[in-house]
């Protein structure tokens, strides 16, 4: 299954809205790539459920595995975050991540 396929699975046109948010902001392609990735992992971690339907929980839940579980720098947790923070104020229209710290 490709990047593309998992978001789209969960939520269709999400790859096309997610793009042209990133493109709006004028974020450079490694950005772009790396939200991709980051957003994506965190839809397949919740068995590609539908986002909007996800709570501050479940990001914190995500990026608690990330850092426990994987181990991942704090330099690409706090990538991780940051994506989400993005995906979700300006894809899904939804206010900063409550209760998520940075790393």
């Amino acid at each position: 299954m490709t990047i593309t396929q998992a978001l789209e699975q969960s939520q269709p046109d999400l790859v096309r809205r997610l793009t042209a948010a990133i493109r709006e902001q004028q974020l450079n392609q490694r950005a772009e790539q790396t939200y991709l990735h980051w957003i994506t992992r965190f839809v397949l971690f919740h068995d590609s459920k539908d986002p909007e339907a996800l709570e501050s929980e479940d990001q914190q839940q995500f990026l608690s595995y990330l850092s426990e579980g994987m181990r991942v720098s704090r330099a690409r947790l706090n990538q991780a975050r940051q994506a989400l923070a993005f995906f979700y104020e300006k894809v899904l229209g939804k206010s900063e991540l409550s209760g998520v710290a940075a790393a």
